[in-house]
């Protein structure tokens, strides 16, 4: 079982810089690749990065490839997502989510977090 908490949206305006951080629980987080998807209002959930179990693979949107960037320190049970350059369009709320032994390739999602807002003005 893997809990996950995500934490650090907020309100910015366009071109700023955010990170996002989901803390995991449980004794086998490096087992896990993590990811991040994101849901705006009335829009289905959509993948926007992943990063593999082993940390060596990362993997994006093509929405976000350029801007966004997926890390993780297993010392810390943490993965971060650094949000540069946001857009409007990034406005959405972002979940962590875990998928046991990813390496690429579809994300099915194990666990999910709450989520957390982040919002873009223009």
């Amino acid at each position: 079982q893997v809990q996950l908490v995500e934490s650090g949206g907020g309100l910015v305006q366009a071109g700023d810089s955010l990170r996002l951080s989901c803390a995991a629980s449980g004794r086998t987080f490096s087992f896990y690749g993590m990811g991040w998807f994101r849901q705006a209002p009335g829009k289905e959930r959509e993948f926007v990065a992943a990063i593999g179990w082993s940390g060596g693979s990362t993997y994006y949107a093509d929405s976000v490839k350029g801007r966004f960037t997926i890390s993780r320190d297993n010392a810390k049970n943490t993965v971060y997502l650094q949000m540069n350059s946001l857009k409007p369009e990034d406005t959405a709320v972002y979940y962590c989510a875990a998928d046991k032994y990813y390496s690429g390739g579809r994300f099915n999602s194990d666990y999910w977090g709450q989520g957390t807002q982040v919002t873009v003005s223009s």
